[in-house]
């Protein structure tokens, strides 16, 4: 059965939240490109999550989050973690910190490793099915290998079997996958440039460790080949 296509607005994220409650499949906009997400509890959800990409099962998923305090809820923030998400978020950046212990999450979600991708997107339709359901596992609305879906339109003609609802939020703003940066304390490490240039990033972390000002205002996203995103 074919996905149905619903505008992005308040009934439109309700019949979402309302699916995704029930273990199915919603395609959604962002703040970058489209993704497709599920319930962090629903039964078999990651695995279709991954049957639906075609994703192998070694790559890990990322939580899109309400807020900054859920991010924080979910993983371990250390200084340049902290400064990152000050100063990134809400936008196309994610960060891969250490997963807390005490907190539950599929292994199949952080493929049996140690930390979690966490992004507050800069979107109000991931952040209000996050507040509804808890963090959220997402990732880009196109199968793996194949170019990011920035519309409604692509996701429909790439994914739309698999899925059970696409919310229709137009053309992405962004058009570009996140930027995903590990962090540990002090360390820091680029896994992929995106829509945030990684001079940026290194200059917001050696700014925050000497004890200086941030930089202002988030760069314009940076070109980049298309290819899979979060």
């Amino acid at each position: 059965m074919t996905a149905r296509v619903v505008r992005d607005d308040a009934a439109g994220r309700a019949e979402a939240i309302d699916l995704l409650r029930r273990g199915g499949l919603v395609a959604l906009p962002t703040d970058t490109v489209y993704g497709i997400g599920v319930a962090l509890r629903a039964a078999d959800g990651i695995e279709r999550l991954f049957a639906a990409k075609g994703r192998p099962p070694d790559k890990a998923i990322i939580l899109l989050v309400a807020d900054i305090g859920q991010a924080e809820r979910t993983g371990l923030f250390g200084p340049a973690a902290r400064a990152l998400a000050s100063a990134g978020w809400p936008g196309g950046l994610t960060l891969v910190v250490p997963r807390r212990p005490e907190v539950w999450l599929p292994a199949i979600l952080t493929a049996g490793g140690p930390t979690i991708g966490l992004r507050l997107a800069g979107h109000g339709a991931p952040r209000a099915l996050a507040r509804a359901l808890g963090p959220l596992p997402v990732t880009s609305a196109n199968r793996s290998g194949q170019p990011d879906a920035t519309n409604a339109t692509a996701v429909l003609a790439d994914l739309g079997e698999a899925l059970d609802l696409i919310l229709d939020g137009g053309t992405t703003p962004g058009g570009i996958p996140s930027t995903v940066v590990r962090c540990d304390g002090w360390d820091v490490e680029m896994l992929r440039v995106g829509a945030l240039p990684a001079v940026w990033m290194t200059e917001i972390v050696a700014a925050a460790r000497e004890g200086r000002a941030e930089p202002g205002e988030q760069p314009d996203a940076q070109a980049e080949e298309p290819g899979e995103s979060d």
